[in-house]
Parts: C-alpha cells; structure tokens; sequence
C-alpha cells in the first residue's frame, strides 16, 4: 500500500508477524483401483485426516480468541468490540515477554497435532500457521520495542485517529464513550515506557536515525494543544449523539475535558520533550540497519519475511537495477509517443511542472477520483466475476497526519460492515499531486486492488479468523501492484499521461529494490538514495524524500511489492499459455483472490494445481 504504517501497525504489533516461505505438501500420486483391505484402510485414513481437520480448527479459533485478548486493537480494527475498553502496554517488558510466550505456546500445540493426512484447506491453513508462528518466534531477538516512534510508526498519531472518532474506535453509544475512556487511561504509560526504552536503546546502541526523529516533532506539536477544547479528541464530545441524556452528555464532557487536559496532553508533552531535548542528540547520523547491533540478522529477517523468498539484499538489489532499465526504456518511448521532444529526464521535468498536470483545488482531486471510481467499475465485470461485498468510500487524509502520510492509502472495512472500506487521498501540498498519478494509484489502493482483495478475504467466512485478518505483504502488495498493470483491460490509461502514471508507479516499486536493499544492506546514505530516484524517475522531490524515509523507517517493507507482483504475472503468463483458448481470466482472478493472502511458494503451488485441473 502506498502508505503509511499507522492505519495497522499498532493493532498488529508484537502479534501479526507476516510469515516467512511456505512450501507446499507433496500431492498424493494417482493409484489403480485397491482391494477391499485398502479400501477400508484409505476409510480409515480420510477419517483420521478429517478428525485432525477439524482438532486444527479448534485449535485455529481458540487461538484466534486468544490472541484478540492479547492484542485488544487488533480486535477492535476488525470490528470486534469486546475489547474496546482495553489497552495493554505493548511496550513493557512483560507484555512482550508474555507474548513471546504466547507465540511458542501455540506453535508447540500445532506441531504437537501435525500436518500428516491434511489436504486441501486444512493442509494450507496449517502451512500458514506454523510458519507464521515460527516468524514470529525467531523475530523475538530482535528488539523492535527500542525503537518505538518514527515518523511512520508513531503510536501518538494513532492514539488520536481512534480517539477523533474518525476511525476503528466507534462512538455511537454511551458505552462506547466510556469504553474510549478507559482505553485512552492507559496511554500515557505507553508515553512513560516508549521513553524508558528509548533510553535503553542509548544504552544499547540501538536508536533512530536523526533523519527520521526530526519529523516526529512536529507530528507531535501538531496535536499538543492548551486547551482541551481545540484537540481532535474533542472531536467526539463535539459530535455527541443528540439521545445521550442530558446527565450523560454532562458526566462526559467533564471526564474527557479531565482525561485530555490533565492526562493526555501531558503525557504528550513528556514524550515530546524527551524526543527533543534527550534523545535527539543520540540519535544516529547513519540510517540503514546495517549500523545496529545484529542488524545484518535483523535486515535478513525482514527481507525473508516481506517478500516470503530466500532472496538476498544483493540478488533482490540486482532484479531491482533490471526492472528500472527495463522499465525506462518503456518511458522513454512513451515520452515519444506524446510528441515531447526532449530527452527523458526534461521529460520528467515536465510532467512534475507543467500546470496542466496539476490540480486546481482539493475538490477537483477528490472529484477526479470519483470520476476514476465510476470509470473503473464499468470495466471490472470483463476481468472480475469475484466482487467484494463491502461498501468503499473515498475520503481526505485527515490535516494532522497529512504531511508526512502517502498520496493515498486504503483501510479494509471492519468485520461486521458497519465501517467501509476506505481508500484515503492525500490533498496535503496539492502541487505535488499529479492528474496522471490518478488510474494508476486507484487501481492499486482501492479497485480493485486492496479493496477487493482484503474484502474478499475477510469475507470468506469458510477460512479460519487468523487467515481471514491475516496477511503477507508479498502477496498484499504484489496483488495490488498487478492490479495497476491491467488498467489496459479494465478500460483504463487511455490517455496515454495516464499509462505513464502506471509506468512511474512500476519503476517507483523496482526503485525500491534497488534502494531499500542499498541503504540497508550495501551502506547507501539518504542523499544517494534520494539522487538515484531523481535520476530514474518524474517523482517529485517532496514524494521521494518522504519515500527514502520510509525505508528508512520500514526495513524491507518496500520490497514486497515487486516482488509480489513479477510471481503473479508469472503466474498469470504460466497459466495462458498452458491453457490456451481455456484460459478465463476471471477464473485466474477468482483463483487468485478466494483463498485469500498465501506467501508466494505456495500461491505457486496452488496455482500450478488449478492449472492442471483446467487442462483436463
């Protein structure tokens, strides 16, 4: 997703560890017709097989329950709202021991019950959920919990989207209200720990680069206000429901005007002046992983774990340098297409300065992405005949977390679908956003990319919860990346500004092999990052230095898109020709998004047996 970390990463934090590859099972061979003996011994086995289906179920759900009490969040981003009055302090030592504990708890149950007999879902299930376990058992050395904010990760932004009643957190009830209450009593003991453990990250050598704790401040300026009144965790009192009796309505406003005034915003200001006045003069003038303790273990881990491959920075590195000549060459003849008679970069020059590619208000942008919406939906039944039953709106990035969040983002609708889907545009520094950006950026965020396949998959009410809210970023972003190279068929890019906006957005995925794995794992600095996306791109110079600090940010998180995307169009190419005049590809599409997000291998395999079906 073209976004920031915040809309999840809380929710999923210490918890949701994307799972590493998973290979699939042998098949079972076909044999000739069997004896009687046989037959009542394959009686036997498919009874056992079935038994331990069903006792992996059990297994499957109680765990899931297990872990929403654990991580109260996560529970209320899917629209669960038992615990909505619950928040544990990820941060404490006891919390992350416990839930390490946890993780090795329940794989040891897992493995205890076995994969042997298991076919089908019930084989596939368990392949994820060992595997997503042992990630998250071997992603416990690595200390996470001492770098607890950054300009992207930044629990205090979070803590105001679900507080502004703009978000996950509901406020339609007085229960609700009061459910916020005591949440919102726990944050500034988060505050109080992300501060102790930034100091044990001085200690320890493992602290933020400079680059990206400067952003942070004035995130955190931006929401630390005088009076209670002028803070977006007014927002609900202001929009209380009219039927809250008058004794309620007064009950409440007092105890939130009590909670922000003497509770929040101090804690706000503690952590702001730490962050400033302390922690800013340890901070690291370096910024890929490679310059912490372990961090060369740490970078394998991410990768490994982002693009569920055993790829290496060097060899991802090198399929990054390839796809952005391939690419470029592309661009290049595209530029001769329109006519521009410059070379490539004046062309990028160009297409960033030219106001005819600029918007003339926030209302023309949002307005043109409701024209994109329509555009897109009239070409979806040629390629889709699997619809999500979610309802989707397209929204602004709220103005405190605007500056620093991408051009656009999506949020998967809760559970029960009282929240839609959303597919937030960014409006902030509206110069910077292109027209010929539009196609491309919804295709992937919303329709129908990440809408679709993130609704599709919480909708499969037959898949067990962990696989249902779960996810693998390989598979996520691969899928939406994939989606912005069928514009073609969909009824999109024709104005050929807008095929170049999907070429840009391409090269921007293949420049981020090329320079997440440079500045991790081969020592590049923010400038020659920076300079390399200048070079080999029409970015904006705002975008790519946001960009670059994302990486900064999210260790590997980036190389999951290409990465993602080159195995499904694989796959699709495999499959067409294999089955010729057969293939359908609302069928392939189908294949792809039912069973939901599946590490790559075995996306793979899965795909090479619907194949083999369709042949026969």
């Amino acid at each position: 997703m073209r976004r920031s970390a915040l809309v999840l990463a809380i929710a999923a934090t210490l918890l949701a560890a994307t799972p590493v590859f998973a290979h699939a099972a042998a098949t079972v061979a076909d044999a000739p017709a069997a004896a009687a003996p046989a037959v009542t011994a394959s009686s036997a086995d498919n009874s056992a097989a079935t038994a331990k289906a069903a006792q992996l179920d059990k297994l499957y759900a109680d765990f899931w329950e297990a872990s929403l009490k654990l991580n109260p969040l996560q529970a209320t981003f899917i629209g669960d709202p038992r615990y909505n009055d619950q928040m544990p302090n990820f941060l404490a030592k006891d919390y992350i021991d416990e839930t390490n504990r946890f993780n090795e708890e329940w794989l040891a149950k897992a493995k205890a019950i076995g994969p042997e007999g298991l076919t089908g879902q019930a084989l596939l299930s368990y392949q994820i959920f060992i595997e997503q376990q042992q990630d998250a058992v071997d992603g416990a050395r690595f200390h996470n919990e001492l770098l607890p904010i950054d300009q992207f990760n930044n629990l205090a932004l979070m803590a105001v989207q679900l507080g502004s009643g703009t978000n996950a957190q509901p406020f339609q009830t007085v229960k609700d209200y009061d459910d916020w209450l005591a949440r919102a009593s726990k944050i500034p003991a988060i505050y109080d720990t992300a501060i102790a453990n930034m100091r044990e990250g001085v200690k320890e050598g493992i602290v933020q680069p400079k680059v990206l704790m400067v952003k942070v401040i004035p995130q955190l300026d931006a929401v630390i206000k005088d009076k209670p009144e002028a803070t977006e965790f007014w927002d609900p009192i202001k929009n209380m429901p009219k039927n809250f009796s008058a004794a309620d309505k007064a009950r409440l406003t007092a105890a939130y005007r009590h909670l922000i005034a003497d509770e929040l915003m101090p804690s706000y200001r503690r952590l702001r002046d730490y962050i400033a006045n302390d922690y800013m003069a340890h901070t690291r003038s370096s910024v890929g992983m490679s310059a912490l303790p372990d961090g060369k273990a740490w970078y394998a881990y991410d990768v490994r774990t982002q693009t569920t491959t055993d790829e290496t920075p060097e060899q991802i590195h090198a399929i990054g340098l390839a796809e952005v000549a391939r690419i470029k060459k592309e661009m290049d003849a595209l530029r001769v297409q329109v006519g521009y008679k410059g070379d490539l970069k004046a062309f990028f020059h160009y297409l960033q300065t030219d106001p005819r590619f600029t918007f003339k208000s926030e209302k023309a942008l949002l307005d043109g992405y409701n024209s994109v919406y329509a555009k897109v939906m009239k070409g979806v039944p040629r390629d889709f005949s699997i619809l999500p039953k979610a309802k989707f709106e397209i929204r602004p990035v709220e103005a405190y977390r605007a500056k620093s969040a991408a051009g656009g983002q999506y949020q998967p609708p809760s559970m029960d679908g009282s929240r839609p889907g959303i597919f937030y545009v960014n409006t902030y520094d509206l110069p910077s956003r292109k027209t010929w950006d539009m196609e491309d950026l919804f295709l992937h965020e919303a329709i129908p990319g990440h809408h679709f396949q993130l609704s599709i998959q919480q909708e499969q009410t037959g898949l067990p919860m962990f696989r249902r809210f779960g996810g693998f970023n390989a598979y996520v972003e691969g899928y939406a990346l994939y989606c912005e190279t069928i514009g073609y068929e969909l009824g999109m890019y024709t104005d050929p500004y807008q095929k170049f906006g999907q070429l840009q957005a391409e090269q921007f995925r293949a420049m981020r092999l090329v320079v997440d794995t440079g500045i991790h794992a081969l020592g590049w600095s923010r400038e020659k990052a920076i300079k390399y996306m200048l070079d080999n791109s029409a970015m904006s110079p705002v975008d790519i230095e946001a960009e670059v600090e994302r990486y900064i940010a999210m260790p590997a998180q980036a190389l999951a898109y290409k990465t993602g995307q080159m195995k499904i169009s694989e796959l699709r190419a495999k499959a067409a020709k294999a089955l010729g005049p057969k293939f359908d590809v609302r069928a392939f599409h189908t294949q792809l998004l039912e069973d939901g997000s599946l590490p790559l291998a075995v996306l793979e395999d899965k795909m090479d047996r619907w194949i083999a079906t369709q042949q026969h």
